[in-house]
């Protein structure tokens, strides 16, 4: 076949017409290094470190075989290849959009169809921002036990298509709409309103189809309105998502002379500084500001520690230096669920607005346990026994704390521990690696043609670490590494 069905009219990061613009560097961290460690240049730049020790063999908590490294390319490379014709331009980048396409029918198409004629394209494209935002907030791994049986076709669907046909449903309905005059829309009244129950109801979870971290999700979810209310200058008196539209638009650095050009830190901004009262406060901070998703690491440099201080923190002494390591050297960054919505976001606007955006080669590949645990399971990775021990020990006690049952047991840590933050910071470094050999074994296909890292996330990476699951641990379907989440990260 050719394409998925309900494959976007664009394809993220192809456009060589996009024009050179400058894209602000990231705060110099000696100076700011809030202010870095929360930009989307950091999250690269920082986990080179700890691609580069995985690279030597000296990972803390995995032992790495790169011999087993073209086994993952040649798996992603036959997927690109079953699934696409070559020369693969077909394939859209990485993005919510696909998910709501799920049986091969393109549902936010045919919403967008049912629109009445004096719904412009502006407001059509805030409709689908808002959809999209409050989708991928819900969009935490589902866990086994949870199906969705759509009230449209009564089919069943499960993990990330089941949320997203949920959610479509859901906004459908007004669920999220404090304006009476427009029930498909975001804003911070219909928020306000929202309850656990509401959202229950809405996903239809409950005894026997039990969704993971449910509470989580709704208080994500009654944060954003929060934050829809608190961030007038992104979302407007109204406190809706998608009015960050208007702000991006009128932005002093978007370009409208030759089409609309915006750099992608402008969008980046409105979602690191917009949502950040969205974020659970147990997340790493500095100087009482919150990092989002940063995470301490002990394979990044780390700061001696003062003697006076007998407990371990991360920030021991956030002005002095005895070994000219700074504290916020020992901090990872990933901000994935906002790279999740900048690659998601981006689709509509370029979509329906044509918007094009500059400097999208800032994005990562998103640190996450598809993407992850397909590394662990073609080889790449191995959990060190110590490791291994603990984590198994997490399990067993999670399952006898929740009554789940021990099917295919995995090793399990919450999303804070080293183990976790380490394996996130090797997958970034090691999809920037596949996506470079992924285009050489492909490169006849491609004619000419190159796949952005958001093309190989899309149709191999994150495809490719779901099927080697199913395969690996076929009852479960789970990664080989489970994470302790509370809906709010993972």
């Amino acid at each position: 076949m050719s394409s998925n069905p309900g494959t976007p009219p664009f394809s993220p990061g192809l456009n060589p017409g996009v024009p050179r613009i400058d894209i602000p560097k990231p705060p110099d961290p000696q100076l700011d290094p809030v202010g870095y460690l929360r930009s989307l240049g950091a999250v690269r730049e920082r986990c080179k470190i700890v691609t580069e020790k995985a690279l030597r063999n000296e990972l803390n908590h995995f032992d790495v075989d790169m011999n087993k490294f073209d086994d993952v390319v040649t798996f992603v490379a036959n997927i690109i290849k079953r699934d696409y014709d070559a020369p693969f331009t077909t394939i859209p980048g990485h993005g919510r959009h696909q998910h709501f396409a799920v049986g091969g029918r393109d549902r936010i198409a045919h919403l967008l169809s049912t629109f009445p004629e004096d719904v412009d394209n502006t407001e059509k494209c805030k409709r689908m921002i808002d959809l999209f935002l409050v989708s991928v907030l819900l969009d935490a791994g589902a866990g086994t036990q949870w199906s969705y049986k759509s009230n449209e076709n009564g089919r069943i669907y499960r993990r990330s298509e089941g949320i997203a046909v949920a959610s479509l449903e859901m906004f459908k309905t007004g669920l999220f709409s404090g304006n009476k005059n427009n029930k498909y829309q975001v804003d911070k009244e219909g928020l306000a309103n929202l309850t656990v129950d509401k959202l229950a109801q809405g996903l239809q979870s409950g005894p026997g189809n039990e969704m993971a971290g449910i509470e989580g999700r709704a208080q994500l979810l009654i944060r954003l309105g929060q934050a829809l209310e608190e961030k007038t200058e992104f979302f407007g008196a109204d406190g809706r998502p998608g009015n960050m539209l208007d702000h991006i638009l009128d932005h002093p650095s978007t370009q409208a002379t030759n089409g609309l050009i915006v750099p992608l830190p402008v969008l980046w901004n409105v979602l690191m500084s917009g949502l950040a009262p969205v974020w659970p406060p147990s997340r790493t901070a500095i100087n009482g500001v919150s990092l989002g998703d940063a995470w301490p690491c002990s394979s990044m440099p780390q700061p001696a520690q003062s003697p006076s201080s007998p407990t371990f923190s991360p920030f021991p002494n956030t002005s002095g230096q005895s070994n000219g390591v700074a504290p916020w050297e020992s901090i990872l960054p990933f901000h994935k669920l906002t790279q999740w919505l900048t690659y998601s976001l981006m689709q509509p606007m370029q979509s329906i607005m044509k918007i094009q955006f500059a400097g999208q080669e800032l994005l990562t590949g998103l640190p996450e346990y598809r993407n992850g645990g397909l590394f662990i399971d073609l080889g790449v990775l191995t959990l060190k026994k110590e490791d291994m021990d603990r984590g198994l020990a997490h399990y067993t006690s999670y399952c006898e704390r929740t009554g789940t049952k021990e099917n295919e047991v995995a090793p399990m840590f919450e999303p804070s521990d080293d183990v976790i933050v380490e394996w996130r910071g090797v997958t970034v470094g090691f999809l920037d690696k596949l996506c470079v050999e992924v285009n050489k074994v492909l490169a006849n296909e491609l004619q000419g043609n190159e796949l952005t890292l958001a093309q190989v996330l899309e149709a191999g990476s994150w495809k490719g670490g779901r099927e080697i699951a199913e395969v690996s641990r076929p009852n479960t379907k789970e990664p080989p590494i489970l994470i302790d989440s509370d809906g709010t990260v993972f």
